[in-house]
Order: structure tokens, then C-alpha cells, then sequence
């Protein structure tokens, strides 16, 4: 009995996965399909594969712009973000300030505002500025963003380690910057690295602030699938297809190699020690 209970949930669990695995493979096959093939009814699961739609794609002169402002947007504003995260989170879980609980609460609640919301004022607010279309800007802005829910993470893993390192950093002689960047910091490596990747996975797909306090220089690649969907012949699916595969490599990378640092990042430090 034990083993068909195994098996039901086994092959259920495969079922799930594969159901949200196909139109990723879907994507990624039609990468190497011509547009007769990809558009072919029924589909073609046996085919000549063909190189032609990457070689057009590497032929746009804005790609490498693209894939370079995707790759400078994110690092950036992630890189910013969990330095300040982590530096709040400290002061939140060692000095504990009055209201910190509140605190807590408002910055969470920041980073849930839908996008929409607060696109306009932005929008007016980079205009009056002049800070539309500036990599440095929309890189503060996506800061801004993954700042809250990095603190929560962060503070997390920081609560989870004795206090009793700082005092003993701070009786040799070390100062705060010694006890925070060089004891503390080595502690939660595992919760820099999942706020460091959840950041990422966000900036990297963002699309909404790019396109409106963005502009013709800072446009990453979603902006780029979203302008390019339609050609004179309708759809482009060629050129998504390939663009969306080369768009994957990135996050799936990641994702691969630190998912372990995910799965305790999703749980705040709760089981830092299995790490």
C-alpha cells in the first residue's frame, strides 16, 4: 500500500512538473524550428533543427545593448540593494528600535504596491528631474523595490545568530565596521545569496518601469520582447523564441546552482544550519 501511495504521489508531483515545464521546452524547441514548422498544425515534434533564427537575432545591432542594460540594471540595483538590506536588517535585529515591529510591516507593505500604482507619480517625478532614461536612476528605483523584501529575509538570518559574536569582536578591540562586514556578514552568507538571487530573478524580468522611466538607452530585454513581438507578418515568433531562450539562461543558471540557498531563503533562516 505504501509503495502505490508512493507511486500516486510520485507521478503527480512528475504530472505538475511537466505541465509547467511544457511551454518552456515549447519555446525552447521553437528556437531551432523554422516559422513553417513552429506554425505547422498539428505540431512538428520531429524536425530539422536550424541555427538561422539565433544568427538573425545576433544580427540586430540592439541586442547586445539589450542583453548588456539587462545585465547592468540588475547587478547594480541588486548589489545596492542587499548592502543597504543587509545594514537595516542589523540595526532592526541588534538595536531593535522603537517600533521596529511597524517598521517591519511598512516596509513589506512598500514592496507590495502594484507596479501601476505608483507608476504615474514616478513617471512625473523622473520627468521633472531629468532622470528619465538614466541607467543610474532606474537602477535606484529597482534598489528601492527589492530593498523591503530583502530586510525581511535578511533580518531573519540575523536574528539567528548570537549576539554573543558581536560583544566578543567588540572586547578585542574590533570596531562596528570590523564586527559587522568581517564576524556578522560570513554568518549569512546563505541569506545574502537568496536575497542576492530573488533580487535578480525581479530586475531581471522587469518590464513596466523600464518601458516608461526607461527609455530608447536603458531598454533591457523584456522591453525588447515586447517591441519586437509583432513584425509585418504578424507575430514574430522566431525572433521570440530565441530571444526568450537566450532571456532563460540567466535566472535558470542561477537558480540551479544556489537553489538550496532559495529553498532557506523562502523559509527566513529557519533552517540556516541545514546549509
Amino acid at each position: 500500500m505504501t509503495r502505490v501511495k508512493n507511486g500516486l504521489y510520485y507521478g503527480g508531483l512528475w504530472a505538475i512538473s511537466l505541465i509547467f515545464f511544457a511551454p518552456i521546452a515549447w519555446i525552447v524547441l521553437a528556437s531551432f524550428k523554422t516559422r513553417s514548422d513552429i506554425l505547422a498544425i498539428p505540431p512538428k515534434l520531429i524536425f530539422t533543427p536550424t541555427l538561422e533564427n539565433y544568427l538573425d537575432l545576433f544580427n540586430r545591432q540592439s541586442l547586445f545593448l539589450q542583453i548588456g542594460n539587462s545585465i547592468l540594471l540588475s547587478l547594480g540595483a541588486v548589489i545596492i540593494a542587499v548592502l543597504v538590506s543587509f545594514l537595516a536588517a542589523f540595526c532592526f535585529s541588534r538595536f531593535k528600535p522603537k517600533g521596529t515591529d511597524f517598521l517591519m510591516f511598512l516596509l513589506l507593505s512598500i514592496r507590495m504596491l502594484p507596479g501601476p500604482a505608483v507608476i504615474l507619480p514616478v513617471f512625473l517625478m523622473y520627468v521633472a528631474f531629468g532622470w528619465k532614461d538614466s541607467h543610474l536612476w532606474l537602477m535606484l528605483f529597482y534598489a528601492m523595490f527589492s530593498i523591503p523584501f530583502s530586510v525581511w529575509i535578511l533580518k531573519g538570518f540575523l536574528d539567528g545568530v548570537s549576539t554573543r559574536f558581536d560583544e566578543t569582536g567588540i572586547v578585542n578591540g574590533g570596531s562596528w565596521f570590523h564586527v559587522i562586514f568581517k564576524v556578522v556578514l560570513p554568518q549569512v552568507r546563505p541569506g545574502l545569496i537568496a536575497a542576492f538571487i530573488f533580487n535578480l530573478i525581479f530586475v531581471w524580468n522587469e518590464f513596466l518601469f523600464n518601458f516608461i522611466i526607461g527609455g530608447v538607452t536603458t531598454q533591457n530585454i523584456p522591453y525588447a520582447l515586447a517591441v519586437g513581438t509583432y513584425s509585418d507578418g504578424g507575430v514574430n515568433w522566431t525572433f521570440i523564441s530565441a530571444m526568450t531562450t537566450i532571456y532563460l539562461l540567466v535566472p535558470v543558471t542561477f537558480i540551479y546552482i544556489f537553489q538550496k540557498y532559495l529553498l532557506v531563503g523562502m523559509t527566513f533562516g529557519t533552517v540556516r544550519g541545514e546549509v
